[in-house]
């Protein structure tokens, strides 16, 4: 393969692809039934796109069908081949952007935190002609692995995501991060060190404790908000103020609520830090406008020490870049995966749908407002 098409399947191992998945989607559909029967045989790569998307869905449901496909061989094939298939019970499936196009892959990073960066094989064309719309793109999609290296299973929805410059810098920001500390995940499974996985393995017993009685978190939570309260008066506003409150409510439902460990200002430098973050209060484009070390030196908390509170308040609550339960109302329309919904088995921006769809949407509760109306 010459240096150009790096990033591409061979022509042999795209065949091989499309044969081995389409073997299996067929046997996956006979299961579950999801297309209608029909005279010839199923074939996969072909099919409409809606067609294949519902399929997809319902096979993600039912990932116990790769084994019986594999112990049962209903396409005879290989056992090299066979591996390959059963290789396929460690995909990733869900949202992830698509940032560049590099010479070996594509860099895929997820869109939920702790963040992971994929780099992925394209099959047949390129993944910027595939997606038809200039990097970075949100896309939904399966990542396999095939022969050492991370694929995709043929579809891509969504695309033609735009991304204001603080969202851009924050992805960019997440992908060194990640790139930094993880590397770009070039084969599945990744491997996870006794470290990473929280030990050896070894599980000592179990010996019975006295249970001490849990402390209250009221007067903890009351002393943090009474701290966000004038920081958000004084810096920011009472939508950053209600988010934060909101914020802090939550980590005091937790059990055991982290509250009661460590100081109540370094959680309040936290929680204000981590909704700052989510909003991207340090983008000079947004409004307020603020640097996230301005909030450490206000509560006297070293730098470190705020980003890492941030960090375990985002782990704590599965807090990504772009979650829209933390996002302000006011910025909810800029943020892109707010409006991405799935129609008819493809995923769109809502945004660019017909009203009529727009109003659907709104009522079943999936966005939070209308954006061509005026509320």
């Amino acid at each position: 393969m010459d240096q150009e098409n790096r990033s591409l399947l061979s022509q042999g191992d795209s065949y091989l692809f499309f044969k081995l998945h389409s073997s299996l989607m067929r046997f996956a559909n006979e299961r579950l039934k999801v297309l209608s029967p029909r005279t010839e045989p199923l074939r996969f790569g072909v099919e409409a796109p809606t067609d294949r998307r519902k399929l997809v869905v319902s096979f993600l449901r039912r990932l116990d069908l790769i084994d019986s496909f594999v112990s049962g061989n209903p396409a005879s094939l290989s056992s090299d081949e066979l591996d390959i298939v059963s290789s396929w019970s460690h995909l990733v499936a869900g949202q992830f952007v698509v940032l560049r196009q590099l010479k070996k892959h594509a860099i895929f990073l997820s869109v939920e935190a702790p963040f992971t960066a994929y780099g992925v094989v394209a099959l047949t064309e390129p993944l910027e002609q595939i997606t038809r719309s200039r990097l970075p793109v949100v896309v939904e999609t399966v990542l396999l692995p095939f022969r050492g290296r991370v694929i995709y299973d043929g579809l891509l929805a969504g695309g033609s995501t735009t991304f204001r410059g603080g969202v851009r810098k924050r992805i960019e920001d997440a992908y060194r991060a990640t790139k930094s500390s993880d590397g770009i995940v070039t084969s599945l499974p990744t491997q996870v060190s006794a470290e990473e996985s929280g030990g050896s393995g070894f599980q000592p017993t179990k010996k019975a404790v006295r249970k001490k009685p849990v402390p209250d978190v009221k007067p903890v939570l009351e002393g943090i908000l009474a701290m966000i309260d004038p920081f958000c008066r004084d810096h920011l506003t009472e939508e950053y103020r209600d988010l934060c409150y909101k914020l802090a409510e939550r980590l005091a439902r937790k059990r055991p609520s982290p509250l009661l460990r460590g100081r109540p200002e370094t959680w309040a430098c936290g929680i204000i830090r981590t909704i700052g973050w989510v909003n991207f209060l340090d983008d000079r484009s947004t409004l307020p406008f603020l640097k996230l070390t301005a909030i450490d030196k206000a509560f006297g908390i070293a730098e470190s020490t705020a980003q890492g509170k941030s960090k375990i308040i985002r782990q704590l609550l599965k807090i990504r870049t772009f979650d829209q339960k933390w996002t302000l109302r006011s910025g909810l329309e800029n943020n892109p995966t707010v409006w991405m919904l799935e129609v008819d088995g493809l995923i769109i921006d809502i945004r660019k749908a017909p009203i009529s769809l727009q109003k659907e949407a709104f009522e079943r509760g999936l966005i939070p407002f209308i954006p061509d109306e005026d509320f």
